[in-house]
Formats: structure tokens, C-alpha cells, sequence
């Protein structure tokens, strides 16, 4: 089986940097219609400068009424990616409640917001659908300073299984990848590469494969899932890791 993706099209937040930019990219290249989605307006100016027939919006999705407003008006999608997200590194004993719900408003609530819109899209098209949320390993896994991302990635690996369950009878499919450490922007910024720090040498020891991962890694397996090839695979969170899960 081919794939074909000629004629469909994509919302994908957090188009404008990592992950989200390299699924939007490779889906506009297969053909599709990708509307790219993204906080940062001059990120995703210089994301429609290199590609000019990708559709930008600039939205601010931790605003739950400002985002249902501007999705709204986007039109039918046949496929989801929710790509966008906050990252913070705090000790449990340095947590605020300005930056627990800075992570959940946008890793979580932002993720069904998004996609309520897009599957009631959906549902009201017939054209039924694929969406892919990209969770994390650490929805799985314990790491110091990550408590909360990490509760959120655990509340989105629930949100997807239940949202495969509810959509399933129209002909929506839900999966999620699980990333480990990949070399992306916020990554790097926030120091989860730096090999000199023992912790983050330690989850390099523990990848079989020995390496951190790359966009393209999480980016391929992901438009597996949004296409045909995985028409029966829903509700399914995979592990994109090096191995580092096995331990």
C-alpha cells in the first residue's frame, strides 16, 4: 500500500519549531493542504518563507475562547496534529500555580479544545479522520525536574485512548507517539541534550540504540499513523525512544 495524501488536509499546532514543523513540512511535500498553527507569528513567517503553500495562523492556544474562534473558522480537516507544547523544568518544591497551568492550559486543555473542534469537523463532513498527539516517554517514566510536563504527557496518553474510544463509531482514529529526548529547539534550550550533565548522560546510556533521536524520527512514524496504512490502529501510544522505555 501506498501512501496518498493528495487532496486532504492538516492542522498541525506547534508548526512554527521541532517536531510540529517537520510533520507540517513532509505532509505539505506528500501533497496535503497543511494549515500550520503556532503562538509565534514570526516563527511561522519564516516557516511559510521556506514553504510558501503552507496556510500560517498565529493563535495563542492557552486562550481556550480566542483558539475556539480562530479553529472554528479553519474549515474540515482530514487529519490533527497536536504538536504544540510548554516545557518547564522545576523541582516539585519550585512548582507555582502559574506554571502548572502554563503546561496543562496548553499540553492538555488546549489538546481537547483543538480537537473537539476538529472532530466535531469531522463528524459533520463524514469524512471521518486521523488525529496524532505527540505525547512523550516521560507520560510513562519518572524524571527529576519534569513532574508536571510529565503529568500532562500521562493526561494526554489518557485524553487519546478515550478519544479513540468516542470517536471510533465515526470513523476517527486516535493515536499518540511517545518521544524521548529529541534534538529540537525547546530541547536544546532547555538543556535535556547536554551530555555533560550526569542525568542526561545516564538516559543516554540507557538508549540501546545510543544516540538521542532526530525530528525525522518521530516524524515519519507519525504520518504512518495519519495514513491508511494504519487504518486499523487506534487508541495506540508508541513509544518513538531509542529503547529507552525497556528499562
Amino acid at each position: 500500500m501506498e501512501l496518498n495524501f493528495e487532496g486532504k488536509r492538516a492542522l498541525v499546532t506547534g508548526a512554527s519549531r521541532g517536531i510540529g514543523r517537520g510533520i507540517a513540512i513532509k505532509l505539505n511535500e506528500l501533497g496535503v493542504n497543511v494549515v500550520a498553527v503556532s503562538k509565534s507569528q514570526s516563527n511561522l513567517e519564516a516557516l511559510k518563507r521556506e514553504v510558501p503553500s503552507i496556510e500560517i495562523v498565529a493563535v495563542d492556544l492557552s486562550d481556550w475562547n480566542q483558539t475556539f474562534k480562530v479553529i472554528s473558522q479553519l474549515g474540515p480537516f482530514h487529519y490533527l496534529i497536536n504538536s504544540a507544547a510548554n516545557l518547564i523544568l522545576e523541582l516539585l518544591d519550585n512548582i507555582t500555580a502559574a506554571s502548572f497551568e502554563k503546561l496543562f492550559d496548553v499540553n492538555v486543555k488546549a489538546v481537547l479544545n483543538v480537537t473537539q473542534i476538529v472532530a466535531n469537523g469531522m463528524k459533520k463532513s463524514g469524512i471521518g479522520g486521523s488525529i496524532v498527539n505527540i505525547s512523550s516517554v516521560v507520560g510513562n517514566v519518572a524524571f527529576p525536574e519534569l513532574s508536571v510536563y510529565s503529568s500532562t504527557k500521562g493526561a494526554l496518553n489518557q485524553l487519546t485512548k478515550t478519544m479513540a474510544v468516542e470517536y471510533g463509531p465515526h470513523n476517527i482514529r486516535v493515536n499518540a507517539v511517545a518521544p524521548c529526548l529529541i534534538d529540537t529547539d525547546m530541547a536544546q534550550d532547555s538543556g535535556l541534550l547536554d551530555i555533560s550533565k550526569p542525568a542526561i548522560q545516564t538516559i543516554l546510556n540507557r538508549i540501546p540504540l545510543q544516540r538521542f533521536g532526530e525530528v525525522n524520527d518521530v516524524v515519519d512514524p507519525v504520518i504512518f499513523l495519519l495514513s491508511d496504512m494504519a487504518k486499523y490502529i487506534t487508541a495506540s501510544i508508541l513509544n518513538i525512544d531509542g529503547g529507552y522505555s525497556t528499562w
